[in-house]
């Protein structure tokens, strides 16, 4: 295959489909490979994306890539899925030293308006924020309980494209995905030249969306109290930072992708890690 070449890719975005709106695209797999190169990864079917028996955040991939021919957007990259192979996972019980490591290898900024910024001047559609404060989560009824006519026609359109997949495997694998009723957005505080500034993004993860399902099948109704520990509670009380990934059409439209929350670093604690 011309121009396609296998690459070692490490799993840092899973996001929910959310074709709801206009600005918004339908999933979104990303990550970094040995090299230290972002990577956006499409087409991904559904069925690779739920499920604790599929490949995770934080687990190394092997898999052959071209970049996409329609997208512009410079970390986008076709993937072939039938050569897909899952590696090991970085665990978190490693003290996050080598995860810290590969964090230190993405464009990082603390400020949104640099990532904007560098996004007019460099093309940057990946970056990792870190915030001065993230200070709530906001939840919001989404405007309709279950996939509309078009949402799945979106949904399944993307993953019949260029004839990768079959109608009726795009079907099954969707018939168990579910439309979480609700958007989630973390509001957050940057330091800019003119003093701090407030912005507000929606979180897109799909462990977020895997909470709230798991909090629904827990608690029911009640869903919220045990959600809002999760995501309020206990990820603001650490080192909580964004994956954040742009749009294709709408490339000023921005999501949380991914969150990222290592235990606050200790002042004693060394900053630079090595991977020998």
């Amino acid at each position: 295959m011309p121009n396609s070449s296998i690459e070692r890719i490490l799993i840092l975005a899973k996001t929910y489909p959310s074709p709801s709106s206009k600005y918004m695209e339908t999933s979104c797999v990303a990550g970094i490979t040995d090299k230290g190169l972002m990577r956006r990864l499409y087409p991904v079917p559904f069925r690779l994306l739920e499920g604790a028996q599929q490949f995770s955040k934080w687990q190394w991939i092997n898999v052959r890539t071209i970049k996409a021919p329609q997208d512009h957007r410079k970390e986008s990259y076709r993937l072939f899925v039938d050569t897909l192979a899952c590696g090991e996972k970085i665990e978190s019980k490693q003290n996050w030293a080598f995860r810290r490591y590969w964090l230190e290898q993405i464009p990082s900024f603390d400020s949104f308006g640099d990532i904007e910024r560098s996004r007019i001047d460099d093309g940057l559609s990946l970056s990792l924020l870190r915030p001065k404060k993230v200070f709530k989560l906001e939840i919001a009824k989404a405007k309709s309980l279950d996939w509309t006519p078009e949402e799945k026609e979106k949904l399944l359109c993307e993953q019949t494209q260029d004839d990768l997949f079959s109608q009726e495997d795009a079907e099954r694998d969707f018939a168990t995905l579910r439309k979480v009723p609700f958007d989630f957005y973390y509001h957050y505080l940057c330091d800019t030249a003119e003093g701090e500034k407030e912005y507000h993004h929606k979180i897109v993860d799909w462990e977020a969306c895997a909470l709230y399902w798991n909090c629904v099948k827990k608690h029911g109704s009640n869903w919220e109290v045990p959600f809002r520990a999760g995501l309020e509670d206990k990820l603001i009380s650490k080192d909580l930072m964004f994956l954040m990934g742009n749009q294709h059409r709408f490339q000023h439209q921005w999501l949380i992708i991914s969150m990222i929350y290592p235990p606050k670093p200790q002042p004693q604690e060394v900053t630079q890690f090595s991977l020998f």
